[in-house]
C-alpha cells in the first residue's frame, strides 16, 4: 500500500459516519403537532389548509404527522395561512406536553365549521337565536 493510500485509509477509519441525530425527528413531530393544533383551532380541514398553502392534502397530512420536514419557506406560508408567527411552531419545544384538543373543543370547532357551511343567512340567524335561548335557560 502506498503512503498516500495508507494515510487515506487511516483518515476514513478515524472519521466514522455519524448517524443523523434523533432530535431532528422530534422537532419535525413538534412542528407538525403545532400546525395541526392551530389548524384545528381555526376550524380548518387539512384540505382547506392545503389549498391555502398550495400543496396537496397528502402533503399537508405528512407535515402534520412529522413524516415530511417543513421547509422554512413553507413554514412561513403555513404561518401566514394560520395567522401566526413562525416562532409559534417552536413554542414549548423540548417540553413533554403534547397539544391535545379536548372532545368539547372538537365539538365546538365542528359546530363552527358546520355553521359556516350553512348558505342560508336566515337559517344561520335562527340557529344563532336558538343557541342564545339555550344559554339563557
Amino acid at each position: 500500500m502506498t503512503s498516500l493510500a495508507a494515510e487515506y485509509d487511516q483518515e476514513s477509519k478515524a472519521d466514522p459516519v455519524v448517524p443523523a441525530k434523533p432530535r431532528a425527528r422530534e422537532v419535525d413531530l413538534h412542528v407538525g403537532q403545532r400546525i395541526r393544533a392551530r389548524r384545528t383551532m381555526m376550524g380548518l380541514t387539512q384540505q382547506q389548509m392545503a389549498d391555502l398553502i398550495g400543496v396537496t392534502y397528502q402533503q399537508a397530512h405528512k407535515y402534520e404527522r412529522g413524516i415530511n420536514r417543513v421547509s422554512a419557506g413553507r413554514l412561513y406560508d403555513i404561518g401566514q395561512a394560520l395567522g401566526v408567527q413562525i416562532s409559534y411552531f417552536y413554542d414549548d419545544l423540548g417540553s413533554d406536553d403534547r397539544i391535545e384538543v379536548s372532545h368539547h373543543q372538537r365539538m365546538c370547532l365542528e359546530l363552527a365549521r358546520n355553521f359556516g357551511q350553512i348558505n342560508n343567512e336566515r337559517h344561520q340567524r335562527a340557529l344563532s337565536s336558538l343557541a342564545r335561548a339555550l344559554v339563557e335557560d
